[in-house]
């Protein structure tokens, strides 16, 4: 039974809204908080999602949450506290860790409810980065976005006073299946997909532009694909954003040139065209040569019905079944990747489709929005009824 929560208001803070995991989450729990009778407020820098988190209702407060700066997260504290007291803020949810600094003060000023979402596995190379990142433990109850972020949290903190791990609960990221239903994906839409592809086999990997996103290591899996197979059409699309590392970018585009694989492979800057880009794909690419906490990108492949290729370690290895909705490859390691992109290639479009279509099962099965949602929601809801225990 979906909580009421009429009366209350839910504020998330979230250091910008220009795309991700964590930014996506951010926008389905404030409408699925507003469904529920509630009204939602986020704050963050602003970005392109803003318009539509407003137009799904929620409430968009403009503060420079990003900022890591002692100082302004001093100062962004207070007016956290001051939204809080003038908008009568039930709960508060940080999603991420310079702005949940400023929300443990505002929470321990106001008595408000407070949440943190642990979206990512921060790495801590000395004990002031893991204090640092310790913050987004020191909630009234944390949510970990996978078994193998809360094992993370576990392990990082192990012994730690700060750190209560009956307060942690495992919340998996979900994907929003009508979105990435091929059905939703009308002719047209998807046949402008197909043509940023080129001739024949169609893969994709989606992701920001970034080093450890495995950009480089599906350019040169796909070199050895190309050696292997001469005579096999095959076409790539790495797509994401290309602002954030613009020196990334055009060494990518160095390697490509390099390689002879500028008409193999194509770079496009981030698109609201997922959907109908995974619909008219035939494989789907994760390539991620660090751990992702989750990794949506496995959970929207199997949603749209595609047979994906990952790297086996983080969060893939709960989201895909080995065989059965995809590949698993070592992370970093050209050579599987190529290799499982002949087994693919070689098990024809059936094959494929065979393999997509148990993707599609098992996402419904596991990794719904709405499953993650209401399991969110279940969280604010037995918080509030604490608070009100405890007067």
């Amino acid at each position: 039974m979906t909580p009421d929560f009429s009366g209350k208001t839910l504020l998330q803070v979230i250091p910008k809204l220009e795309g991700g995991g964590a930014e996506r989450t951010t926008l389905e729990v404030g409408k699925a908080f507003i469904a529920a009778g509630g009204r939602s407020l986020v704050i963050s820098s602003g970005g392109a999602m803003v318009e539509e988190l407003e137009r799904d209702g929620s409430e968009h407060i403009h503060l420079h949450a990003e900022s890591k700066n002692p100082l302004l997260i001093a100062r962004n504290a207070e007016e956290i506290a001051e939204i809080i007291r003038k908008e009568n803020v039930s709960i508060l949810h940080a999603r991420s860790r310079a702005p949940a600094w400023s929300c443990l003060s505002a929470a321990r000023k106001t008595g408000v409810a407070y949440v943190t979402t642990y979206h990512g596995v921060y790495n801590a190379k000395s004990g002031l980065k893991r204090l640092y990142n310790s913050i987004m433990v020191r909630s009234d109850r944390v949510i970990a976005n996978s078994r193998f972020t809360h094992e993370h949290i576990l392990e990082q903190y192990k012994g730690k006073k700060y750190l209560k791990p009956e307060l942690i609960t495992t919340i998996p990221r979900g994907a929003d299946l009508d979105r990435f239903s091929p059905e939703q994906v009308s002719d047209d839409r998807r046949g402008a997909a197909v043509k940023l592809f080129g001739e024949g086999l169609r893969v994709v990997l989606p992701g920001r532009f970034t080093g450890w996103k495995g950009q480089t290591v599906l350019i040169e899996a796909a070199a050895l694909f190309r050696e292997r197979h001469p005579d096999v059409p095959i076409s790539f699309l790495m797509i994401g954003r290309m602002d954030e590392k613009p020196g990334y970018v055009e060494d990518l585009r160095q390697k490509l040139a390099a390689l002879d694989l500028g008409n193999v492979i194509r770079m496009e800057d981030a698109s609201d065209h997922v959907p109908a880009i995974l619909a008219a794909c035939d494989i789907v690419i994760s390539a991620s040569t660090e751990p992702e906490a989750f990794g949506r990108v496995a959970v929207e492949a199997q949603a749209a019905g595609k047979p994906v290729i990952a790297t086996a370690h983080g969060g893939a290895l709960e989201t895909v079944l080995t065989e059965k909705t995809g590949l698993l490859v070592p992370p970093g390691d050209a050579e599987a990747l190529a290799n499982a992109l002949t087994t693919l290639h070689d098990q024809g479009s059936v094959g494929r489709s065979e393999m997509g279509r148990r993707g599609m099962d098992h996402a419904r099965t596991s990794f719904t929005t709405e499953a993650m949602t209401a399991s969110t929601l279940n969280v604010y809801q037995e918080l509030l009824r604490r608070q009100e225990v405890q007067g």
